[in-house]
């Protein structure tokens, strides 16, 4: 019988999320995942040679002088968290798609807006140089 730290150990390991993004796309079912694969090549597409992919709060990030923006898997849709500044400049454009704050949801069971998601990328890295250059 498992020990009490055993027990501990393995709680910890099945609550430590994915270790890497491949990781975590291993871990989400269709139709979503495909949705989402198309969503990380839009937003590679739209992201500087130097930024990276990581996790971040469990989910896949950009990173690029810091954190860039999140995206991650549902059950019947995909979000892309950019920042609330983002989300605001583009609020006529993004009229359609269900938004939070920080948030924007993109059904699975609809084609996936890529030239969209690359404004909104291409919006939150100039975010980034801009800050930079302060």
């Amino acid at each position: 019988m498992p020990t009490a730290s055993a027990k501990s150990q393995s709680a910890k390991v099945a609550n430590a999320g994915p270790r890497n993004v491949d990781e975590y796309f291993a871990g989400i079912p269709e139709p979503a995942r495909s949705t989402l694969h198309q969503m990380r090549a839009t937003i590679r597409s739209a992201t500087p040679p130097g930024a990276t992919e990581t996790i971040s709060y469990r989910i896949p990030a950009f990173k690029y002088n810091g954190p860039l923006l999140c995206y991650a898997a549902f059950s019947n849709h995909c979000s892309l968290f950019p920042t609330a500044a983002v989300i605001a400049a583009f609020k006529k454009e993004l009229k359609g798609f269900t938004t939070s704050k920080g948030t924007i949801q993109f059904p699975v069971d609809k084609p996936l807006p890529a030239a969209l998601i690359k404004k909104l990328v291409k919006a939150r890295v100039a975010q980034k140089v801009q800050k930079k250059q302060r």
